[in-house]
């Protein structure tokens, strides 16, 4: 069942970043992995910008869930190599303010391409995000370009670098959104049930 996104704030910029303490969820992953396509998807409706030409999300966007009160927060692609290097310096210095300063962050979904064997700089994200305490949900992407037997052979693979099985999901087919949305939503309570302090 499709949730209620709003785009609330895009942040170029770090000082645009939004201090709102509410309860944050994070997609993160390489160019081209398809995190627009499964906002779109999740939303029922066509939201994120799409296109064949990665590196089109170039700032934080922040999306309110309005009925649960939290926000979905989609970061720019990393890995992106057509980006001039004044663009990845700020791209660099936009995520480093976000994750920073950011507050009431209770995970980080790392998107993965279900057609690849893991990347360089999708290992680097998730030490990244392992090594700075944030909570980590692994989410493949594009399962319905994969064989029965290929996506079998990934899922292996990340469940031996992952702290937990992955959300195998496709925006195309909808494989795997009711759970993808069931396990943000148990996220974000358990986060709102936890006592300040």
């Amino acid at each position: 069942m499709p949730i209620a996104l709003t785009l609330t704030a895009t942040s170029y910029l770090p000082g645009q970043l939004l201090t709102d303490s509410r309860e944050k969820i994070v997609f993160a992953g390489r160019s081209n992995v398809g995190k627009s396509s499964l906002l779109n998807a999740i939303s029922g409706r066509k939201l994120a910008k799409t296109s064949s030409q990665p590196g089109k999300t170039q700032s934080v966007n922040y999306y309110l869930v309005a009925d649960q009160n939290w926000y979905l927060v989609d970061l720019p692609g990393y890995g992106y190599a057509k980006a001039s290097h004044s663009q990845r310096q700020q791209w660099s210095g936009l995520l480093e303010a976000f994750f920073r300063d950011v507050s009431g962050l209770v995970a980080v979904c790392v998107l993965l391409d279900a057609r690849l064997p893991p990347q360089d700089k999708d290992l680097q994200m998730i030490r990244f995000v392992q090594e700075n305490g944030f909570a980590l949900l692994g989410v493949l992407t594009k399962a319905d370009k994969c064989t029965q037997r290929e996506l079998a052979a990934k899922l292996t693979i990340w469940e031996s670098i992952l702290p937990e099985p992955p959300v195998v999901t496709s925006a195309k087919t909808k494989k795997g959104l009711g759970t993808l949305l069931s396990t943000l939503h148990a996220r974000v309570e358990a986060a709102k049930a936890q006592p300040l302090g």
